[in-house]
C-alpha cells in the first residue's frame, strides 16, 4: 500500500497530464533527425533508452521466478515507465536519483518528450486476475518506440489507433497467464507492422526453474520462418538504432543477448 501511494502521489505532483490520446501533430513534433538511440536489455521486460539527451528505463524489477537470476537493473535514469505494479514490472525501491515514474495511463510530457499511456489487460480474463498493464509509446532518438509490457489480450481498434504503426516494438514472446504467448505476439506484430522488433519475456537461464511458467524465445522465432522477416541475433545486451537502420519494407527482429558473466558499461546520458 505504501508503495503504491508513493507512485501515485509522484506520477500526479511531477508530470503533467495532458488526456488520452496524441495530437494530430504527433509525428511533427517529435521526429529528429541525424540522431540515434541506445537500447540496453537489463533482462525480461526491463530496458534502458538512451537518446534525446534522455536516459528511460522501462519496467524494473524484482529478482525473483523468471527474473531470479538477473541483476538488479538499479541504473541512472530521467523517467522512469512502468507497465504494472507485479513484482517483475514495477520495482521502484532503491533506484539511483530522482527519475520520474510515471504508471499510469495517459499523456504526459517531460523534457520535450511526449509519453502515451495505453491501457491494456494483463490477461485474458478482462483484466480479472492480473489487472490492467500499461504499454507505452514515445519518441526518442528518432524512433517512434512501442513496449507492450505484459500485454496479454488482443489489441483492439481504440488501442491500435493509440500505438501507430511503431518503428521500434517490444512484444513479449514467452507466454504464461500474464503476457503473449508466441502465437498471439506474432499475431500483435502483424495487427502493428513495426520496422523493427525486439521480443521481451521470455524464458533465459536466469529463470527459477520451480515458480517459471513462461517459454524460451525459440519457439517465437520457429513461428517467424517464412514470415519474411529478418531474425538479427546481436551477441550484446546494447544496439544502438538509427533512423538509417530501419528496413525500407517490411520488419526485422533483433534478438539481444543478456550479459551473465559480465557487468556492461552504462551508456552516457546524451548518447
Amino acid at each position: 500500500m505504501k508503495r503504491r501511494k508513493l507512485l501515485r502521489y509522484t506520477g500526479a505532483s511531477l508530470l503533467t497530464a495532458f488526456g488520452t490520446a496524441w495530437t494530430s501533430g504527433w509525428q511533427a513534433t517529435q521526429a529528429q533527425t541525424n540522431s540515434s538511440l541506445s537500447v540496453r536489455w537489463l533482462g525480461h521486460t526491463c530496458f534502458l533508452f538512451t537518446g534525446s539527451n534522455q536516459r528511460v528505463l522501462v519496467n524494473p524489477f524484482r529478482t525473483i521466478g523468471c527474473t531470479a537470476g538477473y541483476r538488479l537493473p538499479k541504473v541512472q535514469a530521467d523517467v522512469v515507465l512502468i507497465s504494472s505494479q507485479l513484482f517483475d514490472e514495477g520495482a521502484v525501491e532503491g533506484l539511483p536519483g530522482n527519475p520520474k515514474i510515471l504508471y499510469e495511463p495517459g499523456v504526459y510530457q517531460y523534457n520535450e518528450i511526449r509519453y502515451q499511456g495505453i491501457k491494456t489487460n494483463h490477461d485474458t480474463l478482462g483484466g480479472r486476475r492480473f489487472g490492467t498493464n500499461v504499454a507505452w509509446r514515445w519518441n526518442q532518438g528518432g524512433l517512434d518506440i512501442l513496449h507492450l509490457g505484459g500485454a496479454a489480450a488482443p489489441i483492439e481498434l481504440e488501442q491500435k489507433i493509440l500505438m501507430g504503426k511503431p518503428d521500434l516494438l517490444l512484444v513479449p514472446v514467452g507466454g504464461g497467464p500474464k503476457a503473449y504467448n508466441p502465437n498471439q505476439a506474432i499475431d500483435a506484430v502483424k495487427s502493428l507492422s513495426p520496422k523493427m522488433v525486439i521480443p521481451t519475456h521470455y524464458r533465459t537461464q536466469a529463470a527459477d526453474d520451480k515458480s517459471c511458467d513462461i517459454v524460451g524465445v525459440e519457439e517465437f522465432l520457429k513461428l517467424m520462418d517464412g514470415s519474411g522477416m529478418s531474425v538479427r541475433n546481436i551477441n550484446s545486451d546494447s544496439v544502438t538504432i538509427s533512423t538509417a537502420d530501419l528496413p525500407a519494407n517490411g520488419s526485422t527482429v533483433k534478438i539481444l543477448s543478456y550479459q551473465f558473466n559480465s557487468v556492461p558499461v552504462e551508456p552516457k546520458k546524451g548518447s
